[in-house]
């Protein structure tokens, strides 16, 4: 009885498993080899190869022998600004309440390597040709950004897209729900909120977009004294009454649009060495 069970126990270790056979150990070394000295090629792109040079294999076998990478497969989104801020900028609208329940709505574009604020307008019906002709008259043809971010709100449609592209400007949507991606514009408009829109009641848009309020929210950089150590300069003095919106009252009237009272002193976003100092007035 005990010969018998022995026997048996055998002849299961002898007979063949079942399944798909082992690939040979010299393809399992090339694949892992492959897969180290070229790191963004995934399986479908091993196996593409592997096939070129005549060895049959599946891509879930290529998958499974591969050398498995904890981290992401690309540069994430800080690399991205960091490598690329000279020549990105980031766009965004927010919402100004009006004394009688009605909301507008203000449009912003900076740039990401000095925090400059490009162009600021405000309106009552955005839409996506408005937001495509804002970015036209900020931006002149040999001084757009190569990337501009942007969330995804329904607001920036097809029109908008294309006058991107026809501006040679790359489309750099940011994840769904990630608004700290697109941080440099949010930063900005939180400084708006604080040092001014919450410190005025605003009667409707010609209102907001007259004097005394700054410019209609135009906020001008201007050289500001130093309240870092010695040997850090503050932002680089900037004439930028060209960034005021072409409809707005002192542009149409050609008056001065330097009075101290509309003057904001401002590097966009505050940091330690540029400190942001905000003055909004109402007479």
């Amino acid at each position: 009885m005990a010969q018998s069970r022995i026997s048996l126990l055998l002849a299961l270790e002898v007979a063949p498993r079942g399944g798909r056979p082992q690939i040979e150990t010299e393809l399992r070394v090339l694949i892992r080899r492959m897969s180290v000295e070229n790191p963004l090629w995934g399986a479908p792109r091993i196996h593409g190869e592997l096939l070129k040079l005549g060895f049959e294999v599946a891509q879930s076998s290529v998958a499974k022998y591969m050398v498995k990478r904890h981290g992401p497969p690309s540069q994430g989104w800080r690399t991205f600004l960091r490598s690329h801020a000279p020549s990105i900028a980031a766009m965004d609208l927010f919402v100004v309440p009006t004394i009688g329940f009605k909301l507008l709505y203000a449009f912003v574009i900076v740039r990401l390597d000095r925090r400059d604020l490009v162009w600021i307008n405000v309106t009552t019906h955005p839409t996506a040709e408005w937001v495509a002709r804002q970015i036209t008259e900020a931006f002149p043809w040999n001084e757009a950004p190569r990337y501009m971010i942007r969330d995804r709100d329904c607001i920036y449609g097809a029109v908008v897209a294309r006058r991107l592209r026809a501006m040679g400007i790359r489309d750099k949507p940011i994840a769904p729900a990630s608004p700290w991606q697109n941080g440099f514009v949010e930063r900005l408009i939180g400084s708006i909120r604080r040092e001014c829109v919450d410190h005025i009641i605003v009667l409707g848009e010609a209102h907001l977009t007259s004097s005394p309020l700054p410019q209609g929210l135009g906020f001008r950089y201007t050289q500001v004294g130093l309240t870092s150590p010695v040997g850090k300069s503050g932002p680089a003095t900037d004439d930028c009454s060209d960034r005021v919106a072409p409809d707005h009252p002192d542009r149409r009237s050609g008056a001065s649009t330097t009075t101290p009272s509309q003057t904001i002193r401002s590097t966009g976003c505050p940091s330690t060495s540029d400190r942001t100092i905000l003055n909004c007035s109402v007479s």
